[in-house]
């Protein structure tokens, strides 16, 4: 990418080389005599030429997020955006705007991301949720979890409160969960903490000379016996992570709904989980799950604390946890909605 590129233009300018570079392959295909009765394309740059290429195929986009300069995530603990901030974001939307007006049917995860699209183009909105395996993710009274490294095992007789997301940073509450967490440690000396992600920022600002997870070590008490970082998981060992949980905490921004709630909801978890758009779309405080402040650590930790010590008494809200995402977002059910719109697509 050109060092003189405008700042307003990186993301556009990165999104249409991936865009360039599809629209190419497509023009091999096409060549070779290829023709799609349907086009699905991830609107993040590499789907922006389908339709030069191929203009008289109906094209579905996915659309992860629309970025907005208010009510959304970037002046959740800002308010106060300088004009440069808003104009960057702005130009975020180029090749997502180009999308929406060329596709002709547009599919988003969440009615929360959905909202966040311009009401303009929200007639051709679906919102299909990818999905949840709910007969793979489903509690078991019986799992062991092995920390990696470690000679510990963990089962559902033991205090264990879990976190797991993609990255330690702020847009998940990283480091409100990590002040909770160094508390809930010295109140209760058999408590262990796992804490399943990689060391990174993936969404949100990056420190300029370290990471959430040393910065929070360094300014914080904790006891590294019971405090657990185990890396990226695979998905058989991140299952039993969650089945063997005593209380798990999911923090977010008004932003993308992360999978892993409704996995842990899925599996029985007690989720105690921030009071933000995106999460309360799926859970109802004290029905499917906690609800607390995003930036209430002593909140948190008075959720948490109940939980741990009271266990017996959610039976019901993880019930209902459960029974939400087998309800609104079971994998065979979403992808037979997917297949159906596909095949109505493909009809044309």
């Amino acid at each position: 990418m050109p060092d003189d590129c405008h700042t307003y233009l990186r993301f556009y300018e990165e999104a249409i080389i991936h865009g360039q570079a599809a629209a190419n392959e497509l023009i091999t295909l096409k060549n070779q005599g290829f023709v799609p009765d349907l086009i699905i394309g991830h609107s993040w740059g590499s789907s922006m030429f389908v339709k030069e290429v191929f203009p008289d195929t109906p094209y579905i986009s996915y659309v992860e997020w629309y970025y907005n300069c208010k009510n959304s995530d970037v002046d959740f603990q800002n308010e106060n955006l300088g004009i440069n901030q808003k104009a960057e974001l702005v130009c975020k939307n180029s090749h997502i705007l180009q999308d929406l007006v060329k596709s002709d049917l547009v599919i988003t995860p969440t009615e929360w991301q959905k909202q966040q699209i311009p009401e303009i183009f929200r007639d051709k909105v679906r919102v299909i949720h990818e999905g949840i395996n709910t007969e793979y993710f489903k509690p078991d009274n019986n799992a062991e979890f092995k920390i990696p490294n470690r000679d510990i095992v963990l089962t559902k007789k033991d205090k264990v409160l879990t976190y797991a997301t993609r990255g330690m940073e702020e847009y998940r509450g990283f480091p409100q969960f990590m002040v909770a967490a160094s508390i809930l440690m010295q109140k209760d000396p058999d408590l262990h903490v796992v804490v399943a992600g990689e060391d990174k920022v993936f969404y949100g600002r990056k420190l300029a000379d370290s990471t959430f997870k040393r910065e929070m070590l360094n300014m914080f008490k904790y006891d590294m016996s019971r405090l657990h970082f185990t890396g990226p998981l695979p998905y058989d060992n991140y299952l039993k992570l969650l089945q063997v949980s005593t209380a798990h905490v999911y923090l977010t921004y008004p932003f993308i709904l992360s999978w892993s709630l409704l996995e842990a909801m899925a599996t029985g978890c007690v989720v105690v989980a921030s009071n933000t758009q995106p999460v309360t779309e799926y859970m109802k405080d004290n029905y499917s799950g906690i609800l607390v402040d995003f930036n209430d650590v002593e909140g948190i930790v008075s959720k948490v604390s109940e939980v741990i010590n009271n266990r017996e008494k959610y039976t019901e809200i993880t019930q209902n946890a459960r029974n939400t995402v087998i309800e609104r977002c079971e994998s065979k059910d979403m992808l037979k909605k997917q297949q159906e719109l596909i095949n109505s697509f493909a009809k044309r």
